[in-house]
């Protein structure tokens, strides 16, 4: 097998954990309110405007042998540029708040995501950022543009309201393909190791998100931000 290979069933538990939470199942058959729509979207902007802070971070702190990597790293960001104003854009066409959520605050469980990436690029080492990109580019290929076309329809809301979800779908599954050829270079079994394990955490950290979703769902409490 190749290492790409060996990452995903290294991982395949926490993969299949993630997939399970409710909210995502949920999404992905259409059985979200518009405002557990709105709370994910939101949540969605906080931890997306810091793809592109990471991923320059990331190159900057990686080693003179992984060049090309850092090369790599300068694909992403092209890729990656703007996209947490589609976000928004999709909240305004949503009927939410945009620039309430732009001013906001993340729930706490988006804040830790996020701060663990940073840590693991200062601290740890940086290669760990990828099993953030195998995290987040992995549930989308598997459950984003299923779910925008099951909530478009029973929530009754314009292709506009979803250009995050449809166009990370899509793009997505170039981005594995891409990842896959990345990944499978690592020849080092610190590189290896270290990424296997951050992907785990990050499993775990972004099924945080869904579940802190859920939990205030549950509760009569969604973080959506109605205009």
């Amino acid at each position: 097998m190749s290492f790409h290979d060996d990452l995903l069933h290294a991982t395949e538990r926490e993969r299949a954990e993630l997939l399970a939470i409710p909210f995502i199942r949920d999404g992905a058959a259409g059985r979200l309110t518009r405002a557990d729509y709105l709370a994910f979207l939101g949540e969605a902007y906080h931890h997306v405007k810091h793809t592109l802070p990471l991923l320059m971070a990331c190159g900057a702190r990686l080693p003179a042998r992984l060049e090309w990597l850092r090369t790599a790293m300068v694909e992403y960001i092209k890729e990656e540029t703007g996209h947490q104003e589609w976000i928004l854009d999709d909240i305004g066409a949503c009927g939410g708040d945009a620039e309430a959520v732009r001013s906001g605050r993340p729930g706490l469980a988006a804040e830790l995501l996020v701060a663990y990436a940073y840590d693991v690029i200062a601290r740890l080492n940086p290669v760990g950022f990828l099993g953030m990109v195998l995290v987040l580019e992995g549930t989308s290929t598997a459950v984003a543009s299923r779910a925008a076309e099951a909530l478009m329809g029973s929530l009754r809301l314009p292709p506009a309201a979803f250009t995050y979800l449809t166009s990370h779908g899509e793009l997505d599954v170039g981005h594995t393909r891409f990842f896959a050829t990345l990944v499978d270079r690592f020849d080092h079994a610190h590189d290896r190791e270290t990424l296997v394990h951050c992907a785990r955490v990050f499993y775990k950290l972004y099924g945080e998100v869904f579940r802190a979703l859920d939990s205030d769902r549950a509760a009569g409490r969604p973080r959506g931000i109605a205009a």
